[in-house]
């Protein structure tokens, strides 16, 4: 039975996606389908099958010809796993899922073989990149690995905010969320920092723990300000993570049929096949043609190639 059902695969999949379970799949296609069969166990198998293949394209995909002016990585926790992406954003400001780890926590391991794989699949990490990270020091120091101290980090400003604002109470988080946006929002470095600074000192006074988050890694929040590209729109998503997070936003309710989670490639089938899923959503960011600006910022501070080859070697 199962090579007649072959053209069905990329369906099952693709209806299973959008919501049906599998026992409703099958009641609604069988009137049309009795030839196949299809029964909740054979849509079950097939739909294994289909996100299996799907997964495996997309960690197999080759990455020798992939030019990316960002690389956003973030993790997530997914039925007592940590699930990590990496996003890859093209100068065009074109965005693709490139790969996925599953581990038991977020550590640099799981990251840098996350990166290793990258690597292996082609990706060049000699060229010069942003490296948007949600702030946690394993993925900091996997990207420190591949591609240099020197390597241009990112912290996600929206995980900054949510940090400091998580050790106020309700009655003062409002006007020190104001305060972060207005100095985030402002395009020239040094104004932002001192921004920055100025509400750092007054969270000393109010809450010394929330001054002591903000003030771990500020600077990472303040790269593209570096950069000098804090003026163009189309540099302001660099800034953070959240479109990874919005796509994991996406594989919740695609997930949520599952019952029962075993062990196995289940939670990678389940995450990957969500994230292409959003990956259809994804669209160019607005002003996108005016990015040359970060590319050529990043050239300029990069060390040579030959340098950091080597310095990779020694590592």
């Amino acid at each position: 039975m199962f090579h007649r059902c072959e053209p069905l695969t990329g369906t099952v999949c693709e209806k299973l996606m959008l919501g049906l379970s599998t026992s409703k799949y099958g009641q609604a296609i069988r009137q049309f389908t009795e030839a196949y069969g299809l029964e909740k166990s054979a849509v079950s198998e097939h739909f294994i099958e289909a996100s299996r293949a799907k997964l495996r394209d997309m960690m197999e995909r080759r990455l020798d010809q992939t030019r990316l002016c960002a690389l956003r990585i973030d993790a997530t926790p997914f039925e007592g796993q940590q699930m990590v992406a990496a996003l890859g954003v093209a100068q065009d400001q074109w965005k693709t899922i490139l790969g996925i780890r599953q581990g038991a926590t977020e550590n640099a391991t799981v990251v840098s073989e996350l990166l290793s794989d990258l690597v292996s699949r082609g990706l060049d990490f000699t060229e010069p990149r942003l490296y948007v990270l949600d702030g946690g020091k394993a993925l900091s120091a996997a990207v420190k690995k591949h591609a240099g101290e020197s390597a241009p980090i990112q912290r996600c400003q929206v995980h900054k905010r949510r940090n400091v604002l998580n050790h106020l109470t309700d009655e003062h988080k409002p006007a020190v969320a104001k305060r972060l946006n207005a100095a985030y929002a402002l395009e020239d470095y040094a104004a932002a920092k001192q921004a920055l600074n100025i509400l750092h000192r007054e969270l000393m006074d109010l809450n010394p723990s929330a001054a002591r988050s903000l003030g771990e890694g500020m600077e990472e929040t303040l790269t593209v300000h570096r950069l000098h590209v804090s003026r163009c729109n189309s540099a302001r998503p660099s800034t953070s993570t959240n479109v990874i997070e919005s796509a994991f936003s996406i594989v919740g309710p695609v997930c949520k049929k599952a019952k029962r989670w075993h062990g196995g490639d289940q939670r990678e089938r389940w995450v990957g096949s969500g994230l292409l899923v959003a990956a259809k959503q994804f669209r160019r960011v607005t002003g996108y043609q005016q990015i040359p600006a970060l590319p050529r910022e990043l050239e300029a501070l990069a060390p040579p190639k030959h340098e950091l080859a080597k310095r990779r070697k020694v590592s």
